[in-house]
């Protein structure tokens, strides 16, 4: 039995796709919100955002701790 991972396909049997030029096309690929740069610039804004959030989140946590502490 073949492994699958090693098989090689005929490439008369594999279909053929169009790909679509123009302006808005770039060496690397075509130029979409969802790729390269703007991608990784939401990512990290995301990061950073999710980040200050949960430290809030758990300076809000802490907080009540340390103020139900006081009352005992």
């Amino acid at each position: 039995m073949a492994d699958p991972t090693t098989a090689t396909v005929p490439t008369a049997t594999l279909p053929t796709v169009a790909v679509p030029t123009g302006a808005a096309d770039t060496a690397t690929g075509p130029k979409t919100m969802d790729a390269g740069k703007w991608a990784n610039k939401r990512v990290y804004l995301r990061l950073v955002i999710y980040t200050a959030g949960i430290h809030v989140f758990a300076g809000f946590i802490m907080l009540l701790f340390e103020l139900g502490n006081r009352h005992h």
